[in-house]
């Protein structure tokens, strides 16, 4: 499913990501394509790939995560971000099986040791591929600091307690409706 869905998806959105592409280039100087290491299944590293939604060197003192109003985001990321165009190129990542199409939200090693200090059962999300949506995501959202990413992994966790292919499909479902009204931050 993970393949048919991932090779789907980037056939059909290539003209999306063309015109994106050019407007990312057009608003802002540097590469259309962000990559980041983020931490997989079995604590495997790998890199995620992104259309870039914020300036280049958009953390010169470290990782941080995005907040409303964010002057690091330009204004096409923005618009990517809300509809979460900006992880298109995820489906490449899913293609190549770093990841599946539902699973717990990947994260950068930095976040993960903060969060295993407080919670540390995170290290269950290491069990299965991580995901290009996720139940957390879609009950939760994005989380703005670890206190919200620890209460995000409460549905990761919920999610891995009662994997099944109608689950998955309950997550799609709902996900699907949260780009359509455009819920991303």
């Amino acid at each position: 499913m993970d393949i048919i869905i991932s090779s789907v998806g980037l056939m059909v959105s290539v003209p999306v990501v063309a015109v994106l592409s050019c407007i990312i280039k057009v608003q802002s100087p540097g590469p259309v394509i962000y990559s980041q290491e983020r931490i997989g299944f079995m604590r495997r590293p790998f890199r995620l790939f992104k259309l870039r939604s914020m300036i280049v060197d958009a953390e010169p003192d470290g990782p941080v995560l995005a907040v409303a109003g964010d002057r690091r985001i330009t204004p096409i990321g923005r618009f990517m971000r809300k509809y979460h165009l900006d992880e298109i190129p995820n489906l490449w990542n899913v293609l190549k099986g770093d990841m599946s199409i539902v699973g717990p939200r990947p994260e950068r090693q930095y976040y993960i040791e903060r969060i295993i200090k407080l919670a540390p059962h995170y290290t269950l999300v290491h069990q299965v591929r991580p995901g290009l949506t996720s139940w957390g995501m879609v009950k939760y959202g994005y989380a703005c600091d670890v206190a919200g990413m620890i209460e995000r992994m409460k549905y990761d966790i919920q999610y891995l307690r009662n994997m099944s292919l109608s689950f998955d499909l309950r997550v799609i479902y709902h996900t699907l409706f949260t780009v359509i009204r455009g819920e991303g931050k």
